[in-house]
């Protein structure tokens, strides 16, 4: 069966480097596979090859790392049926579970256990015309929409996507963090001050600690 495997890129421990879990110990399961190529994408390494491993193996390895946090990552993880099957495993045994996905791919199977990190692509990463906006549908007050901005008109769509869908009613918790190097932040804090967006602006803080090369979460 599809989900009784997982093609796998990497599983390791380290710190979130994003979300409102940012600084937390957690250990990452990191699936290849990526059906979107944003222009500033920082791990296009993910996109093939890996290895392909039993879901009962990846479990095993992600619960011996032994932090309370777990999550799966690539790529785009919800591409592989596994994924679903693996995140509700994960859950079981205690684990807080996240899932980092594109805002492309169908969230509905998620376990409603899991907290949701969506991606909502502005116009400059050249997805934009990919997000699957019914996806908005399935977020609660646990998930979290993220949006990466490479520019001024980013930072307007989002504005605008906010305020058009009512995204500040929802109680979904919103984040905005600049592509690196493309976008000053102080700029993006200046901005969003500005306009009284209910946004919590972050850095990659992966970045901040190993360098522009680190790659993303």
């Amino acid at each position: 069966m599809k989900e009784d495997t997982l093609v796998v890129h990497e599983i390791y421990r380290s710190i979130q480097g994003e979300s409102t879990f940012a600084g937390l110990p957690c250990t990452f399961v990191r699936l290849t596979g990526c059906n979107l190529r944003c222009v500033w994408c920082d791990t296009p390494q993910a996109f093939y090859g890996g290895k392909r491993m039993r879901r009962e193996e990846v479990l095993a390895q992600a619960l011996a790392l032994a932090t309370p946090l777990v999550e799966l990552t690539g790529g785009e993880p919800l591409l592989q049926p596994g994924a679903i099957v693996l995140m509700r495993e994960l859950c079981d045994a205690g684990k807080t579970v996240l899932v980092e996905t594109s805002g492309e791919a169908d969230v509905s199977r998620v376990d409603a256990r899991v907290h949701k990190i969506m991606d909502l692509k502005a116009p400059a990463s050249g997805e934009s015309h990919r997000n699957r906006w019914s996806n908005l549908e399935h977020l609660t007050e646990r998930d979290e929409i993220k949006f990466v901005l490479a520019s001024r008109g980013d930072y307007e769509w989002m504005r605008a996507v906010i305020r058009e869908r009512g995204l500040g009613a929802r109680g979904i918790k919103m984040l905005a963090s600049c592509v690196w190097g493309s976008l000053a932040t102080k700029d993006l804090v200046d901005w969003v001050l500005e306009d009284g967006l209910p946004v919590r602006v972050q850095v990659q803080l992966h970045k901040v600690i190993w360098g522009a090369e680190a790659q993303g979460v």
